[in-house]
């Protein structure tokens, strides 16, 4: 082959492979509802993170984040719990991954968990799944706010994106919705 042959063949694979590099790079989210979420987890709880640590495991760099139970909603938690997410840093290397949250020492959250064959927990949705809860100063009211809150997502119905994750919603309410829904799930299955 000569040099303008191997020139297009070259240009060729790189136009192809910046198409294959773009579209696998487009991620569309599909918001989950509360009753969804409700529905899929095993476990929903109000805790307090403990601490987290990043490790290797099977190849891939995990954190691990511990935390104690506070409030049982749903489901029978350990205690003292942990809760597996992909990505964090091992050295001097750090994987990150979008749509996972972070959790710090002291953090007040409600989580909806699934059971990993491991014997730790997933938080269902990862950001979708995770509800931060805050304490107004100055009136002292706690409210929750969704990770995923400001995150446009797809409504397929009408087919454009939208953030319309809970965002300081009163505890008070946001337990009573949840307890709503999983009375609901449990009459339905009956």
């Amino acid at each position: 082959m000569n040099m303008r042959g191997r020139c297009a063949c070259v240009a060729s694979a790189c136009f192809f492979l910046f198409l294959g590099v773009a579209t696998a790079s487009a991620t569309t989210l599909l918001r989950m509802s509360l009753a969804q979420m409700s529905h899929a987890a095993k476990v929903i709880v109000r805790a307090r993170c403990a601490g987290s640590s990043a490790r290797w495991d099977a190849g891939e760099i995990w954190t691990f984040s511990t935390f104690d139970a506070e409030e049982t909603w749903s489901g029978s938690p350990p205690a003292r719990f942990t809760v597996r997410l992909l990505g964090g840093s091992v050295g001097h290397l750090t994987s990150t991954v979008s749509g996972v949250p972070q959790f710090h020492r002291g953090e007040d959250v409600i989580l909806f968990l699934e059971p990993t064959s491991l014997g730790d927990f997933a938080v269902v949705g990862w950001q979708e799944g995770t509800f931060r809860v805050r304490r107004d100063p100055g009136a002292g009211e706690a409210s929750v706010t969704q990770d995923s809150a400001a995150f446009a997502t797809l409504d397929p119905v009408a087919r454009r994106f939208q953030t319309d994750g809970i965002a300081r919603m009163p505890l008070t309410l946001f337990r009573a919705r949840v307890a709503f829904l999983l009375r609901s799930a449990t009459e339905a299955s009956r």
